[in-house]
């Protein structure tokens, strides 16, 4: 038993703490009251993912930014697992934007690692192309048209290129690798 944990300690390495982190993302709109949280659990209490995961609890996600182990979360594919139902903050008893600070690291993630998920670049790409995440079949369109419904209204995809582009966004989404999925337990993913 002894030899086990003196085993676990060496192979242990101490992660560089950031003190400067939180500030970073709280840069971004939504995440200024990090801060704020004093991990009463509610977030994660009600969170519809947290439980199916051993990593992604938003208790947890605003803790490691408070204590700065930015290594811990940037590149972490689980940050993708998140849902946006927004019930974290909803519930939030200190209007901590928890959803906000996981888009926050997303974002930071996808500008220092230069990835992301599989169906975030697709989606993007159909924005880029029609103005629309999703690309509706020519089938679709027809069959709306013998319903009497009205035509679905225009995008200017002009205005989407200017902003993908004054963004920086345009070049993230021509360089970005992909992963398909991430592993709830173990937040491995599947290229």
């Amino acid at each position: 038993m002894a030899e086990l944990q003196q085993e676990a300690q060496e192979n242990v390495k101490p992660e560089k703490i950031d003190p400067k982190f939180k500030y970073e993302v709280m840069k971004h709109p939504g995440a200024e009251k990090i801060q704020m949280c004093f991990q009463c659990g509610t977030c994660t209490a009600d969170c519809a993912i947290a439980r199916f995961s051993d990593f992604y609890k938003p208790r947890k996600i605003a803790r490691i930014v408070q204590l700065g182990l930015k290594n811990r979360l940037l590149g972490n594919p689980m940050l993708w697992l998140c849902t946006t139902c927004f019930t974290c903050v909803d519930h939030c008893p200190q209007g901590v934007e928890v959803s906000s600070i996981v888009r926050a690291l997303r974002n930071m993630s996808v500008g220092n690692m230069n990835e992301m998920p599989f169906i975030y670049k697709v989606f993007a790409s159909n924005v880029l192309k029609t103005g629309y995440v999703y690309l509706m079949p020519e089938s679709r369109l027809k069959r709306r048209g013998a319903e009497g419904l009205p035509p679905l209204p225009k995008s200017n995809v002009e205005h989407v290129t200017k902003l993908f582009e004054a963004t920086g966004f345009l070049e993230t989404l021509e360089n970005a690798s992909t992963f398909k999925n991430v592993n709830l337990k173990t937040g491995d993913q599947d290229g």
